[in-house]
């Protein structure tokens, strides 16, 4: 469960982040599939569907982000809107009331960034300001409280707020200066803070000023650096620390000596990445063949999928793999119960599957059993 934003573009089967358009020279659909228990596809409904579904007929949509069961969205007009559980208030709509189709959070067009967690939200505004809502039983929306809101709430007053991931019960953040910062639960060291200990408000990981791309998963955290490391910390049980062990770390160890990475997601308990060279990789549980190998054997280290060069991006469900290609091709593999792959079916796969023969797939994000997109 991580930040998902548009970037780059795809153009005759060529990724040009350069060629990158303005969010309103194109038109974006809205599409979900698998779980639907508690709205969370924006149906309209409560009805679990296998394949790809469009979210209304609007064409104005921008980032997305899907947290347990629930999904968040913007528009290229910076409003806001949620749907699907809200438990823990974490729709930011002032209530704890569950909705199947999009509402609007207030009527602000400033968001940026969004990210949720299994019950809460993280957001930016355009001004740099860090926002906050839903359940906060361990300090997860860094407020110094364990208060749950069910509103928007500001974190602090700074304005340098860059990049945010919502995990499990936990958030990291960098700053525009390249500092990371981290806050919520700690059981397993997954704040980087070399303890165990639950912090309400935000702390600085080290001292550090060249943090790049974050991810949060249920208990551990991924990061690279602006030289392309790779780094990891937190709970390693599954490998998914990518470490050659399953020991926890409660601060941040390099994955290997590469100086490579490029994108990166965190599953439950597992993690997914790219490289600049546009290979796929792997690591951690893999029960449900969501690593992508081929089988169901856990690795803890960064294990290659397939031989192909063209992955793009990567988003990690609960136990599920959503990729896109540089072709605008979308795929997915590992658990697939409620139809959460997409491919019409509920068949576990445990190697990549194109989903539908579309090539204009642009964004993706995973939930808990389900699965969001945008396409143009």
């Amino acid at each position: 469960m991580s930040q998902r934003y548009l970037g780059g573009w795809i153009q005759a089967g060529l990724f040009n982040p350069l060629a990158a358009p303005t969010p309103s020279a194109y038109t974006y659909e809205l599409w979900s599939w698998g779980r639907n228990t508690n709205g969370q596809l924006g149906l309209g409904n409560v009805t679990n569907y296998s394949s790809p579904k469009q979210v209304g007929a609007l064409t104005t949509w921008s980032n997305i982000a899907c947290g347990g069961y629930y999904t968040l969205a913007t528009k290229t007009d910076g409003t806001l809107w949620s749907w699907g559980s809200n438990n823990g208030g974490q729709l930011g709509l002032g209530n704890v009331t569950i909705y199947s189709s999009p509402v609007q959070v207030g009527s602000l067009t400033t968001w940026s960034n969004i990210t949720a967690g299994t019950l809460h939200t993280i957001a930016t505004k355009t001004d740099g300001t860090l926002w906050s809502w839903g359940d906060n039983t361990n300090g997860q929306l860094g407020l110094g409280n364990v208060t749950n809101y069910s509103s928007p709430k500001q974190v602090g007053s700074l304005t340098t707020w860059s990049k945010i991931s919502a995990g499990g019960y936990h958030t990291i953040a960098t700053k525009t200066d390249g500092t990371l910062w981290s806050w919520g639960v700690n059981s397993y060291g997954q704040l980087g803070l070399g303890n165990v200990t639950i912090y309400s408000s935000p702390k600085q990981v080290g001292t550090l000023t060249t943090w790049s791309k974050i991810s949060a998963g249920v208990f551990h955290t991924i990061a690279t650096k602006t030289d392309g490391t790779l780094w990891s910390w937190g709970y390693n049980a599954q490998g998914q620390l990518g470490l050659g062990n399953i020991t926890n770390r409660s601060s941040p160890v390099q994955v290997g000596a590469l100086t490579t990475w490029s994108n990166i997601a965190c599953g439950d308990y597992y993690t997914i990445a790219t490289k600049t060279d546009g290979t796929l990789w792997s690591w951690g549980r893999n029960a449900q063949g969501q690593l992508g190998l081929g089988n169901v054997t856990y690795y803890s280290s960064p294990k290659q999928v397939g031989s192909l060069t063209t992955w793009l991006k990567i988003t990690a469900g609960g136990y599920h793999t959503i990729a896109t290609k540089t072709d605008g091709t979308l795929w997915s593999w590992g658990y697939n119960g409620q139809g959460q792959l997409g491919l019409g079916n509920i068949t576990n796969r445990s190697s990549p599957v194109q989903v539908g023969s579309l090539t204009t797939w642009l964004n993706i994000a995973g939930g808990d059993s389900f699965s969001i997109a945008l396409k143009y």
